[in-house]
């Protein structure tokens, strides 16, 4: 290969592979000398790219973990396996890394030829995603428009359906998408109501960007996470929660997360639940869902509703008997 980058791109490719590539294989590969492969070696390591040699009838070429992640090449199928797999993370958060999945979502579909763009559509019109908490969904490529603009300071336009079912034309400045419990929201500056706003990204349809950029605006608090729940909490009805659980509290904590509230230790064996919650209905099937025994000892709303939850799943128990 006489293409010095076209060669030097290609090599680069082979090292990210996690194995040791011997120089004479490289030099094969590449249809060049092994005292070429050497010269590109050094060049990739001017470059910043910790390649590692080493010596012995199994050693080679390797691509070593540095202090900073160079740039990635990717072939065409680990491309689309990146977006597939960015688009299932951005439908379904994941804690710690819900917003990280939809900004490297935005990247990645913003350099993908449109022939790879076209195989990862393809693959989206053919996945019914599972519907979690009271059924809504969202688009990962409504996650991705809105992330792009926000990184990119630009004005956005969308429609939008309130909880009323009362819709509107907006236009807003995105600053942050934030996942809190099961829903994606969007922190934004709402031009036409001179006001920060938060909207609730399963009631936004057809975002598009204005192609306008604006200077970033001074957020409304640093923590646009604790912004959003502290304002979700002021406009939503919210029930305290109180319960022992007959669990560790550690295992616990695992298996309903932050979101619920405090976890504290009773002792080796149950733990006690301090919270609040919104949806009394997704928090007694969180509870129920622990597999363990736990007695609530307010809000009386959830204690009414876990009675008639267990009331439709006695009757369900029985007439299934008597079928039998």
């Amino acid at each position: 290969m006489r293409d010095t980058p076209g060669r030097l791109l290609r090599l680069l490719s082979l090292l990210q592979t996690p194995r040791d590539w011997p120089g004479s294989e490289l030099a094969e590969r590449l249809r060049v000398s092994t005292r070429t492969v050497r010269r590109d070696v050094d060049r990739l390591r001017e470059l910043g790219y910790p390649v590692r040699a080493t010596k012995g009838t199994s050693g080679g070429y390797r691509l070593a973990a540095g202090k900073a992640m160079p740039p990635l090449l990717l072939d065409d199928e680990e491309a689309v396996a990146i977006a597939v797999g960015l688009r299932i993370a951005a439908g379904h958060p994941v804690d710690g890394i819900e917003e990280a999945s939809v900004r490297a979502l935005a990247k990645v579909v913003q350099v993908l030829p449109s022939r790879l763009r076209h195989r990862v559509g393809t693959f989206a019109a053919a996945t019914v995603p599972m519907l979690v908490g009271d059924g809504t969904s969202v688009d990962p490529q409504t996650l991705t428009v809105l992330a792009s603009a926000a990184t990119a300071h630009e004005r956005l336009r969308f429609d939008y359906r309130s909880g009323d079912g009362t819709p509107s034309r907006r236009l807003v400045e995105p600053y942050r998408l934030v996942a809190a419990g099961r829903r994606w929201y969007l922190l934004a500056y709402d031009n036409h109501r001179d006001d920060w706003r938060i909207f609730r990204v399963d009631r936004i349809g057809d975002p598009r960007s204005t192609g306008v950029r604006v200077p970033p605006r001074e957020p409304p608090e640093p923590d646009a996470a604790a912004f959003v729940i502290r304002r979700m909490y002021s406009l939503a009805p919210t029930y305290r929660v109180r319960a022992t659980v007959h669990l560790p509290a550690d295992q616990v904590t695992a298996r309903l997360g932050t979101a619920p509230g405090e976890v504290e230790p009773v002792d080796d064996r149950s733990c006690r639940l301090d919270g609040h919650a919104d949806t009394l209905e997704w928090l007694a099937t969180r509870l129920l869902l622990l597999g363990c025994e736990f007695e609530v000892h307010e809000p009386p709303e959830l204690v009414e509703h876990l009675r008639a939850l267990g009331g439709r799943a006695r009757r369900a128990a029985g007439a299934g008997s008597e079928s039998g």
